[in-house]
């Protein structure tokens, strides 16, 4: 028997090498700091947990749900309006589904034929390469560079490339760079996007976590956004949920139907107590929100102040519960750094090129530690003279 061919687009998983590294040293009684993957250490509210204990409790939650509820959908909508400044988004321009990654490949599929093309950021978050090769179309990677703060330099596109396209990728705040778009990168981005006939697609699941200005926003907030594109609205970070997989695809009609009808073959629908708990984390108050976003900053202020000080260069870090860092003295091999500065300083950060060609002589850290234990992190580096 041969297996489906579809199993060589991907090689090996870097976040599971770096697991087993980490067992090995905490095996041998070694103090690890792990920075590398990114789950917030943060509880979820209390009242979330209670809107789960409540609707499991409840005998007829537990049937197919088959659809989403008024109640959730209009949660959404009201979200939108009050949270974002975004009014008017209706039920038919929602669709709940268990995580942006599995909404990603459904919208997608809903919009690509094999062999097309979809514009994908370089580096990014892997589900956005993996989504459109198992949906048969072919990635386009734009770069984030430096030379543009890590930001979609759609000038810098082939415009034969970008006509050839189907959709564009585009997440801001972006996981792993940690660059957060502004009302002019956005303006060009659905210019651009009119221009050459793509739908974008946009990741917004850090909207919480913004750094040093106004509060994060939505890409529906932006004019034509609405007629060019769609957002995946992430609860996971905001709230502390990523196990539930709460998330959300919204915005223009005719796509979000089609991603439901590709869904509805296969899937019965979100569970009702999840459902619930969207619908309290949703409509519920948002100071812990704030809170929390004010304590990753402190985490990054921790982080980057400390690098800075070893002689790194100060690592991009504008949003998202990541920090983008260029590797010290110019070094270009981040699975060879991230492997050294495990062993030499219990360090375990993700390397870049994980992340696309791009990612290439940089390091992902993530902000899941204390600031203490993060200037622990430091010190350890430091220690290790690297």
């Amino acid at each position: 028997m041969e297996l489906s061919k579809r199993l060589d687009l991907f090689g090996a998983e870097v976040f599971a090498a770096l697991n087993e590294k980490r067992r090995a040293l905490e095996a041998a009684g070694r103090t690890v700091y792990d920075l590398s993957v990114g789950t917030p250490d943060f509880k979820p509210m209390p009242h979330l947990m209670e809107a789960l204990a409540v609707s499991a409790a409840n005998t007829d939650n537990w049937k197919y749900s088959l659809h989403d509820k008024d109640e959730l959908l209009d949660a959404v909508g009201a979200y939108y309006r009050d949270r974002y400044g975004v009014a008017g988004i209706g039920r038919d321009q929602i669709m709940s589904c268990r995580g942006t990654q599995e909404g990603m490949l459904w919208a997608l599929e809903a919009l690509v034929d094999p062999g097309e093309t979809v514009l994908v950021p370089d580096p990014c978050y892997p589900v956005f390469q993996n989504a459109t090769l198992l949906a048969g179309a072919k990635c386009a990677y734009y770069p984030l560079t430096a030379e543009h703060d890590f930001l979609p330099y759609v000038e810098g596109i082939d415009p034969e490339v970008a006509d050839a396209a189907k959709a564009m990728i585009v997440s801001l705040p972006a996981n792993p760079v940690g660059s957060v778009g502004t009302p002019d990168v956005y303006a060009r981005i659905i210019e651009f996007a009119r221009a050459h006939d793509l739908v974008v697609i946009h990741d917004n699941a850090y909207s919480d976590i913004v750094f040093d200005g106004p509060a994060g926003g939505s890409f529906l907030g932006y004019p034509g956004a609405a007629e060019v594109g769609v957002e995946f609205l992430s609860l996971s970070k905001s709230f502390n949920v990523t196990g539930m997989r709460l998330s959300f695809l919204v915005g223009r009609a005719d796509i979000v139907a089609a991603a439901k009808k590709l869904r509805g073959q296969v899937d019965f629908g979100m569970f009702y107590p999840e459902q619930d708990v969207a619908i309290a984390a949703l409509t519920g108050p948002r100071e812990e929100v704030e809170r929390q976003r004010m304590q990753y900053q402190e985490r990054r202020d921790a982080l980057c102040d400390g690098l800075e000080e070893l002689g790194w260069e100060r690592p991009n870090a504008h949003g998202s519960m990541f920090v983008w860092a260029r590797l010290p003295h110019g070094r270009m091999d981040s699975m060879d750094f991230a492997l050294e500065l495990m062993e030499k300083a219990g360090v375990i950060v993700t390397p870049g090129a994980s992340f696309g060609p791009s990612g290439e002589g940089f390091c992902r850290m993530a902000l899941v530690l204390c600031p203490e234990k993060i200037r622990e992190a430091v010190a350890a580096i430091a220690a290790a003279g690297m």
